[in-house]
């Protein structure tokens, strides 16, 4: 989605036996033609069948909240203007670890076949006064899902929807209430999984680090 962000995309591409450029200076050369807000951290060739997308085991993404307005974080993470309760987030966010058919929290898509998903991660971090991050983990991720879940989240926190009604729509399919998506500038993906034998990159980036928190 627009307006999303990426700290650990991986990506690769087919190319000829006489390519012109070393491995070494791969990453140079990549970013020399990119636009500022683009960065190749790290680039290999491989003599492999790699394919960055169906490889891939797991995925994980954070969204980040702010209950203070801050200048510098404004492009990054979702502003609410009420306080926040860790207890109720982590309450809601409990509810989609194990593997759920979340067709009633996914945006429309005619190209998605299933909306099953295995949620191994679902939980909320409170960093300082102002600070909240949501970190979930799965083997895949169906159209809008996270963005989905943190606006349910936000609307039990504001006290415009009951877990028990979350409860119910995950296990019936049917989802009778109206929940906003969250804006997409506070999502993050962190990190892609491969199979060890796979795992050519590794993401040691501190994500705590990287905002004003």
């Amino acid at each position: 989605d627009a307006g999303v962000h990426a700290l650990g995309q991986v990506a690769h591409s087919r190319i000829d036996e006489d390519f012109p450029i070393p491995e070494k200076k791969l990453c140079s050369a990549f970013n020399s033609a990119l636009p500022p807000d683009i960065q190749i951290l790290d680039a290999k060739i491989i003599d492999s069948n790699f394919h960055s997308t169906k490889d891939a085991i797991a995925r994980e993404y954070a969204y980040v909240v702010s209950t203070n307005k801050h200048v510098f974080n404004r492009n990054y993470s979702l502003f609410v203007p009420f306080e926040l309760n860790l207890g109720i987030l982590n309450t809601c966010a409990s509810i989609f670890l194990g593997e759920h058919n979340f067709r009633p929290f996914a945006k429309k898509n005619p190209s998605t076949k299933s909306y099953i998903c295995k949620v191994e991660e679902s939980y909320w971090k409170q960093y300082g006064n102002s600070i909240f991050i949501y970190n979930i983990k799965a083997n895949r991720f169906v159209y809008g899902l996270v963005r989905s879940l943190v606006g349910v989240m936000l609307d039990v926190a504001k006290g415009r929807r009951r877990i028990e009604e979350v409860q119910v729509a995950l296990e019936t399919g049917n989802k009778n209430f109206p929940s906003p998506l969250a804006q997409p500038k506070g999502l993050f993906l962190k990190k892609i999984y491969y199979p060890e034998e796979k795992n050519f990159f590794k993401n040691n980036l501190d994500f705590s680090k990287i905002l004003l928190i």
